[in-house]
């Protein structure tokens, strides 16, 4: 049950999200399905506050004079990268967040979601839907990735 809950949690963190608890949950033996499963309920569950506090919180935080910096840089990659997605907001936040790389997930599509001001309820379902086809690519990219490994290396 223990490894049940670590990849929850994993799949919770900002920029590991399920690209990380995926591999960790099928090299700890957790079913495929489950581990997706998984995964994609725990990567899901921040969204909506996400969604909702990202923006006024970042800009709070980019106010600080010692820390400030850092977050203005994080808000100003999401806000060019929100730029980016153009007038096909909804398309183009599920498409970024379904490539499986690290900063494309859950968090930073919310947080462009945010900056786009999109409806909570759209971009949710567009975020869901991104989650869904990187949770099918991970999984996939899992199973055989780290089936050729164990078999090369654990015999």
């Amino acid at each position: 049950m223990k490894k049940y809950l670590w990849a929850f949690f994993i799949s919770m963190l900002p920029i590991i999200e399920l690209r990380g608890a995926i591999p960790y949950a099928v090299l700890n033996d957790i079913p495929v399905t489950a581990a997706f499963l998984i995964a994609i309920i725990g990567n899901l569950l921040p969204v909506p506050f996400l969604i909702l506090f990202s923006k006024k919180i970042l800009i709070w935080l980019s106010g600080f004079k010692s820390i400030g910096p850092f977050f203005q840089k994080i808000i100003d990659r999401a806000q060019e990268k929100a730029n980016n997605i153009g007038k096909y907001e909804l398309l183009g936040v599920m498409l970024f967040v379904a490539i499986p790389l690290p900063g494309t997930g859950a968090w930073t599509g919310s947080l462009i979601a945010a900056l786009l001001q999109l409806r909570m309820r759209d971009a949710f379902f567009a975020i869901f839907a991104g989650l869904i086809i990187a949770g099918v690519l991970v999984s996939a990219a899992s199973c055989g990735l780290l089936g050729i490994f164990n078999s090369i290396f654990m015999g």
